[in-house]
Formats: C-alpha cells, sequence, structure tokens
C-alpha cells in the first residue's frame, strides 16, 4: 500500500515539472515572434539614432544608447568632422606661449681661468729646419709623379735647400782707397794708412772694424776674412838710376796680421822690376783667420836701391765670410 502512494507521489511531481517547462518555453517563443514582428514594422531611423553627443554628455555619461538601434558608420564619422572645435576639453586645446621679449643687457665676465701650460719654445733655427722638410717632401714628391708620366726621361735633379746659397746681409765689410801718393825708400818695409771711401757710387764700409785712418781692419768677432789688395807702383826713380837692375830688385806687397808678417800667416806677392812701364800693379788676395780683437794691414817692402811711389787710388778689400 506504501509503494502505490510514493509512485503517485512522483508521478505528480513530474507532471509538475514538465508543465512548468512547457510554459516556459511558450513565453520564449511568443517573445522571438514579438521581437521579429517589430522589426519587420518599425521603419529604421538613421538620424535619430546616429546623433552625437556632445562632449558634456559624453564626460558625463548621463544619456546612454538605447539598447536596439543601429549605428550607421558614415553618418558617426561625419558628425564627427563637422563637430566645434571649441568644444573639446580644455586639457586638448593648444597653449599659446608668450613671444620672447628683447634680450638683456650681457652680464659681468667670469672669473678668469688657471693659466694653461707653456708651450714648446720655436726658435728661428726650429722654423727653418722645418721649412727644409717641406720643401725636401715637395721636391721629392714632384719628382716621383714626374717619373710616373714619363718613366723613359731621367728625373729632375734635387736640389735641396742646403746647397743653395743663403742671401743673408754681410755685417763686415769695406772697400777703401789710398788718398795720397806714398814714398817707400830703398830696402824699407812700410804700412800703408790714410785710406778713404771712394766718392764714386759701388764703393761701402760695413760695420765698425776698418780704421780709415791707420788703415788697420780689427776683427770684431772670430771666423774667417776674406782680403784684397791693389797697389799701383810707380818705379821711375829705379829706372832713372844709373846702376842696372839686379834679379834681387823686387817689391813685396803683404796683408798681414798684428803687424807680424812672419809670425802669423800672411798674403804675400813679389814682383821684379823688369817692366819697361812707368806704372805698375800688384794684386794680392786670400783668406785669413783672425781672433776677435787682431788687426790687419798692408805692408809693401821695397828691395830696389832706389825709391818708389805707391799711387793714390790703390785698393784695400775685406769681407767677414763665416765664423
Amino acid at each position: 500500500m506504501r509503494m502505490w502512494v510514493r509512485a503517485g507521489q512522483l508521478a505528480v511531481m513530474l507532471a509538475a515539472v514538465l508543465w512548468t517547462q512547457c510554459v516556459l518555453l511558450e513565453g520564449v517563443d511568443a517573445a522571438k515572434k514579438s521581437r521579429k514582428k517589430l522589426k519587420e514594422t518599425s521603419p529604421q531611423q538613421t538620424e535619430t539614432f546616429n546623433t552625437t553627443l556632445s562632449n558634456s554628455e559624453e564626460v558625463d555619461g548621463s544619456t546612454k544608447t538605447p539598447e536596439h538601434q543601429r549605428v550607421d558608420p558614415l553618418g558617426s564619422w561625419m558628425d564627427f568632422v563637422k563637430r566645434p572645435v571649441g568644444n573639446f576639453p580644455g586639457k586638448c586645446r593648444k597653449k599659446k606661449r608668450p613671444l620672447p621679449g628683447p634680450s638683456g643687457p650681457p652680464g659681468p665676465p667670469g672669473p678668469q681661468g688657471p693659466p694653461g701650460s707653456p708651450g714648446a719654445e720655436v726658435t728661428q733655427e726650429v722654423l727653418l729646419q722645418e721649412f727644409k722638410e717641406m720643401i725636401k717632401e715637395a721636391t721629392e714628391r714632384r719628382a716621383a709623379v714626374a717619373r710616373q708620366i714619363s718613366p723613359s726621361l731621367l728625373p729632375p735633379t734635387l736640389m735641396t735647400l742646403e746647397t743653395m746659397t743663403s742671401y743673408r746681409r754681410i755685417e763686415e765689410a769695406f772697400h777703401c782707397k789710398l788718398k795720397g801718393p806714398v814714398v817707400i825708400d830703398k830696402k824699407t818695409l812700410m804700412e800703408l794708412q790714410n785710406f778713404q771711401m771712394a766718392p764714386a757710387k759701388g764703393a761701402f764700409l760695413r760695420g765698425s772694424g776698418m780704421d780709415q785712418s791707420t788703415g788697420r781692419f780689427t776683427a770684431p768677432v772670430t771666423g774667417i776674412y776674406q782680403f784684397s789688395a791693389n797697389v799701383h807702383i810707380d818705379h821711375n826713380e829705379v829706372k832713372r838710376s844709373k846702376s842696372q837692375l839686379r834679379a834681387r830688385d823686387n817689391v813685396r806687397v803683404l796683408i798681414c796680421i798684428e803687424s807680424l808678417c812672419h809670425r802669423y800667416t800672411s798674403l804675400e806677392m813679389i814682383v821684379g822690376l823688369e817692366s819697361n812701364s812707368k806704372i805698375f800693379t800688384v794684386s794680392v788676395q786670400g783668406l785669413l783667420e783672425l781672433q776677435v780683437g787682431q788687426y790687419t794691414s798692408i805692408f809693401v817692402d821695397n828691395a830696389a836701391k832706389a825709391s818708389i811711389t805707391i799711387q793714390n787710388g790703390s785698393d784695400f778689400m775685406g769681407m767677414l765670410l763665416g765664423v
């Protein structure tokens, strides 16, 4: 009996569940049909649905789009393009920067910095050496280009700067002439004095070494000097003498150091008196090394048995070649 009671209760419960599901399914079908019928009967209102909200409405979020409205993309884009610019939020606007005004006066100068390290000392010898190297390099490069162009030709001669004669000012030099005639007796050695610089153009007197009154040149520095002398001799008295000329009758012209012609090296020229002319010239020239303070002068040694006369205009020349 109890089993039949339990079976009846289960049947009632199953019937209630099935009836509930049938009611729910009918409600869902009715909702679908009503939605479909609403879509077919109501026209599309694009303008109303595509109305663009203002910035304030977008920010506040108070207006919400209906759930079943369709959105037209083209219309939305056109509304966005045509929207007024002034309605953008303040943070999106460009801030106008003020124009820069005129510059003010310059400020005071800053403190002086620490001194730099001393540079290398550039002397004249260093500059000359660098110039020589530049000339040599340019000459060799030019010769190499010439050999590439015409290898059959001989390379041009390379002339270095050392082989070129440097033009420099001569500090010590003189060219003087004897003022008047000087008579030298027989068997006499005499020093020529009383010179002057010739008034004609071409004569020169540089430096302070030459004393024209004494006829002596004093070396201002130790070095090599070049000297020359042209002595014009009148031996008319010798020719007038009744005695016949001997082989030892001659005249010596010397340029001596410190008037010591036999102690120091001297420049010497010996000429015999056999000449038929009335006046003849004896020339002597050469190089001497002088120490600072030493002097040189011209000596004439008359070994004849009669007097001779040294004519005015006889030359005495000298110059400093180098130290």
